[in-house]
């Protein structure tokens, strides 16, 4: 098994809460990770059909067959499970009791906020992360990093094809959880959409250009893209600006938790036609956005202060880490050069609102240049990762 970085996260929470809720995509490596962390614990896959039922028909009976602590895989089968675990929570009074996971989804997630309200962490977790592929041992190419994405399955073997892989991940997800839900009337325009999303990565949002190509309403665009942001499938950046002037763009970008994903609905199925698809920088950008995501996931930040900067007059920064206390502007280029010109933006930036780090994340070797850090990507991780420990109460019970 490869090392998950957000294990102390999810650690601290087990000693903090009663439960915790472990959302994320599905074969991200959620299960595999619960049960490495907890072997003690009894587990439960909702999924199958005996605990579905038992889950559904007799819950005290459940928690008979499953008792605390206990691992509840994909509670988005039972949502009504959650009702009986507030109880128990309330009645037992301990922590690290429960270790939930589920395929976040908008109902499911409306559900444990009603049921689980400050009884449960909320932790959400995404595919491997470039530094947890590294510290395996396992270092791909540029190209070949974006092809195949980080789902855990592609690096349990040698040999995997990671197009076929990713084929047969769109249509399990389409069948089992886009389905189920019942939210898509049209499956053929919604697979145009996604194609359409694809190439649309690491751009501003445009519903009603989207809903023209797919033939579909804006309101129908907006449904869908909020379905695949519940489900981890995209990510949304928003932008940052300090004030409402209509100077600042205020549309939010899209890109795609996993790469591989992209790539697959591009039609991109060998690391040459990355290189030469004309998104290939898109997808590096890509990489680069969601590896710096994963960071902040891992670091169960309360806020994960991802930005993009952009102005009416097309004056854009790629990336924004704003901390509260400290920024950090990031410049992501696909290339290896090192130029000055990267750097405008950003010191057009500090000249117009305040001082921040400046940064380019390339892939080339790391150097500075004129006052700027230039970061190759495999780096990324650990700029992104919150190193401070966060305020805690500590008090005196009479």
């Amino acid at each position: 098994m490869i090392g998950r970085l957000i294990a102390p996260s999810i650690q601290r929470a087990m000693e903090t809460y009663p439960s915790v809720t472990l959302f994320g995509p599905r074969q991200c490596g959620k299960t595999t990770l619960a049960r490495s962390m907890f072997p003690g614990f009894s587990y439960a896959n909702l999924e199958e059909f005996r605990a579905r039922e038992l889950a559904s028909s007799d819950p005290n009976e459940f928690f008979h067959a499953y008792p605390e602590p206990v691992i509840i895989d994909e509670i988005q089968r039972v949502p009504e499970l959650l009702s009986t675990i507030q109880y128990r929570i309330d009645e037992r009074k301990l922590k690290g009791q429960y270790l939930i996971t589920g395929s976040r989804q908008i109902a499911l997630k409306s559900s444990v906020v009603q049921s689980l309200a400050g009884r449960t962490a909320i932790i959400d977790m995404l595919p491997l992360s470039l530094k947890e592929l590294s510290d395996a041992g396992i270092r791909l190419g540029r190209e070949e990093q974006i092809l195949a994405g980080g789902m855990p399955f592609l690096y349990s073997s040698e040999g995997i094809e990671p197009s076929r892989y990713y084929s047969d991940y769109i249509d399990t997800y389409i069948s089992r959880d886009i389905a189920d839900m019942r939210q898509i009337h049209d499956m053929d325009r919604f697979m145009r959409f996604l194609r359409l999303l694809a190439g649309r990565t690491g751009q501003l949002v445009n519903a009603s250009a989207l809903a023209g190509d797919t033939g579909v309403t804006s309101t129908t665009i907006g449904s869908w893209i909020s379905l695949l942001e519940t489900s981890h499938l995209i990510y949304i950046l928003k932008p940052w600006y300090r004030s409402r002037t209509s100077q600042v763009v205020k549309t939010p970008k899209i890109y795609f938790t996993d790469t591989g994903v992209a790539c697959f609905l591009l039609g991109i199925t060998t690391p040459a036609q990355v290189l030469r698809d004309p998104l290939a920088g898109s997808l590096f950008e890509n990489m680069v956005v969601v590896e710096a995501l994963k960071a902040r996931y891992d670091s169960y930040a309360a806020d994960d202060g991802l930005f993009f900067y952009r102005t009416g007059n097309g004056t854009e920064i790629d990336l924004l880490l704003d901390r509260r206390d400290r920024m950090d502007l990031f410049e992501i280029k696909a290339g290896q050069a090192v130029a000055g010109s990267y750097l405008r933006a950003m010191k057009s930036f500090i000249q117009n609102y305040n001082e921040a780090g400046i940064h380019v994340v390339f892939a080339g070797q790391g150097c500075r240049y004129l006052g700027a850090e230039f970061l190759n990507y495999m780096d990324v991780y650990d700029m992104f990762r919150e190193t401070e420990e966060p305020y805690r109460l500590s008090f005196s019970k009479p």
